[in-house]
């Protein structure tokens, strides 16, 4: 009996034996299985979260694309008005200089019709009230002439190197162009400006009323109209 018995348990464990291997081997498979899949879920997971910053990164990339593209498109329309502006005003400036070369064809036709000399403090070149005053006075002289021109010449008494007095003759002639152009809207083209220092003085002399008056800007309204209009009457008669 008792070797019939150690048998059976011999049998029993050559028959289990390949069976628990098969066993543990099933085990340790799904374990790996297990962490094999583990893994996997990190990974999809790491996937996940650089698409994620990807689709965010683009997302903003093309917030920024289109918010340059908006700023493109202002910028090009400004500029599209402005170059409009710009042939606009190139239009009018042809049509000004094509009546300038006209005047200039006919400069025999021009004579004075209007003049004022306005007066400067020593060493200054800002216009005083009554200048200011003289100059109002000459545009509305002026009234709706269409040929004109004007001439301003600056001058300045003997007082100083001539380098220093004919920069600041031009200085005086500049303040009184600057006026004409601001307040009595008269085109940059039609005026002619000259800065002659101490040269052609107004008095001769060296009294203290001679440079006053030497201390000057002569400015004069030439005009082809009245000449038109005159000429107009004779043939008429």
């Amino acid at each position: 009996m008792l070797t019939g018995g150690c048998a059976t348990k011999k049998y029993v464990r050559n028959t289990t034996s390949p069976i628990q291997a098969k066993v543990d081997q099933v085990g340790d498979q799904t374990n790996k299985n297990t962490a094999g899949l583990e893994d996997n879920r990190k990974e999809i997971k790491a996937v996940d979260e650089r698409a994620e910053t990807g689709i965010s990164a683009a997302k903003e990339r093309a917030m920024t694309a289109d918010n340059h593209a908006g700023e493109a498109m202002k910028k090009a329309q400004e500029a599209s008005v402005a170059a409009t502006d710009a042939r606009s005003k190139a239009d009018q400036d042809a049509v000004e200089i094509s009546s300038l070369k006209g005047i200039v064809a006919n400069l025999d036709d021009y004579k004075p019709v209007a003049e004022t000399t306005v007066q400067f403090a020593f060493g200054k070149d800002k216009l005083a009230d009554e200048a200011q005053a003289a100059l109002d006075k000459l545009a509305a002289d002026k009234g709706n002439m269409k040929r004109f021109v004007i001439a301003v010449e600056g001058f300045t008494d003997k007082i100083g190197s001539a380098e220093y007095n004919n920069a600041l003759s031009r200085r005086r002639a500049d303040a009184v162009v600057n006026y004409l152009v601001t307040k009595h809207d008269i085109p940059l083209f039609r005026i002619y400006v000259v800065g002659l220092g101490s040269q052609k003085p107004a008095e001769e002399g060296n009294t203290r009323a001679a440079r006053s008056k030497n201390r000057r800007v002569e400015v004069k309204i030439y005009s082809a109209d009245q000449t038109m209009a005159s000429n107009s009457k004779t043939a008429s008669n």
